[in-house]
């Protein structure tokens, strides 16, 4: 009996079916959003057979270890290893996130994508290296609209006054203070229990977001406002990546970037589909172009405050990059 239980423990590993290591890593984004389905779809699956199951990977998405902020927290602390987050929950301690994250800066998602993966990305990955982390990619989080349950967006003045959560991103934040609203900063897992008992008026996030979260369930008016696009940044604890073995290092860059090819491919589908449902069960209001304009010009100080927390040159070069991608 021993000889047939180590002849089939040998054969198991053999067949590489017995994983020596774990990773964990985990998000708060919902099961079905894109980001999620990439995670365990196909950074799991090849990371698996890269390394022909030796190194595997649990993966916790839909804030199942605590919200955006926890979760950067524990990757920072070394108690988690990886985890995909929107890049404004980085930002207060990587600062320079916020040069890509100024009103009106992206006409496209080809554009944005040109910027963070050349130049200004890599700088702004040396900052994340600076702070514990390492930069294991940019996944899209899409374009940002509002929702609220007071009235239609089509002007500045409709902002006036309304308390819309924000992401805790300073630029953000900002942002909207300068259109008139009330701007607060609150972890998603937070959300839509604000937004039903109105302890807010509304909030702004990509069409995904706002289907898979169903806050179009406790709330009314939805605008096109596209005001911001933003980035999911994958960042893993610096020094537990950079003590895997060399070839579990590249499998895991490897692994990752299929996977964030794969997912900005499905959220260009997803975003597309989960805006055609919104508009089925809110009042859709497509904001004016002369109110997108007025939008612009009270924001357009902005990159001016940013100026002041971020390397100028910096954010000078962003400003640079993007038109040039433009």
């Amino acid at each position: 009996m021993k000889t047939l239980i180590a002849g089939a423990l040998l054969a198991l590993a053999a067949t590489g079916s017995l994983a020596q290591d774990k990773l964990r890593i985990a998000g708060n984004f919902a099961t079905e959003h894109s980001s999620s389905v990439a995670m365990e779809q196909v950074f799991k699956t090849e990371l698996a057979r890269l390394t022909n199951n030796q190194l595997g990977v649990d993966v916790f998405p839909a804030m199942q270890l605590g919200g955006a902020k926890e979760n950067v927290d524990a990757v920072r602390s070394g108690t988690l290893f990886m985890t995909w987050v929107g890049a404004a929950f980085l930002s207060r301690i990587v600062p320079e996130l916020e040069a890509v994250s100024l009103p009106f800066q992206f006409d496209s998602r080809a554009q944005a994508f040109r910027v963070v993966d050349g130049e200004v990305g890599r700088l702004i990955d040396v900052r994340l290296g600076d702070k514990g982390f390492i930069s294991m990619g940019w996944m899209e989080l899409g374009t940002r609209h509002i929702t609220n349950s007071q009235r239609p967006i089509k002007s500045v003045a409709d902002l006036k006054g309304l308390k819309i959560r924000l992401q805790p991103n300073e630029t953000h934040l900002a942002t909207f203070r300068a259109m008139g609203a009330n701007a607060v900063a609150m972890d998603p897992k937070e959300l839509y229990s604000a937004l039903e008992q109105k302890v807010i008026d509304g909030q702004e996030n990509p069409y995904q977001i706002i289907f898979a979260n169903r806050y179009g369930e406790v709330q009314k008016y939805l605008s096109d406002s596209a005001h911001f696009f933003d980035f999911i940044s994958v960042v893993a604890n610096r020094k537990q990546f950079e003590a895997l073995k060399p070839e579990y290092q590249s499998a895991v860059r490897q692994a990752m970037a299929a996977a964030v090819a794969h997912q900005r491919k499905l959220a260009i589908d997803l975003d597309a589909k989960a805006f055609e449902a919104l508009k089925s069960k809110m009042q859709f209001d497509p904001l004016p172009a002369a109110a997108r304009d007025e939008m612009r010009r009270a924001t357009v100080g902005i990159v001016d405050t940013v100026k002041k927390r971020v390397a100028p040159e910096l954010v000078d070069r962003v400003v640079a990059e993007t038109a040039k991608a433009r």
